[in-house]
């Protein structure tokens, strides 16, 4: 199937729609999840166009995989988490809802179950406080 350039995180790369951004390089772009299922879930993007990992080249996915590594040691210092959690979906059976390469981070907690992906959105000063915490982080 094409990549779908009017995908929600591709209008987002162009700057169409705002985010919480954290991190950008060259190649990738860190942002607060709208609808976390933690404090501090972050989403890892490459800038470079591609549904999944299963069309993604090895330039890319490296690059990707830099920035979720250097993420997940930011959450976990930013919000003194127990460990962190890497997710990343491919096609809808594997459930992929939005078709631009992504991977989640997100820092956990002992005794603290994730929360579901329920389509309710965060308060904007709360990701934007929690995006501080993970510049700080990153400094």
């Amino acid at each position: 199937m094409a990549y779908d350039t009017t995908n929600i995180f591709a209008r987002l790369l162009r700057d169409e729609i705002p985010s919480h951004r954290v991190y950008e390089d060259e190649h990738t772009v860190a942002i607060m999840d709208v609808m976390p299922q933690g404090a501090g879930h972050v989403l890892v993007l490459p800038k470079a166009p591609s549904r999944n990992l299963l069309d993604a080249d090895a330039k890319t996915l490296g690059a990707l995989f830099s920035t979720v590594q250097k993420m997940a040691g930011a959450v976990k210092k930013a919000f003194n988490a127990d460990g962190v959690f890497i997710a990343q979906y491919n096609e809808p059976a594997a459930g992929q809802t939005v078709f631009h390469l992504h991977v989640h981070v997100i820092p956990r907690f002992d005794d603290i179950d994730l929360k579901p992906h329920s389509g309710q959105m965060e308060k904007p000063e709360i990701l934007a406080e929690n995006a501080k915490k993970i510049r700080a982080a990153l400094a």
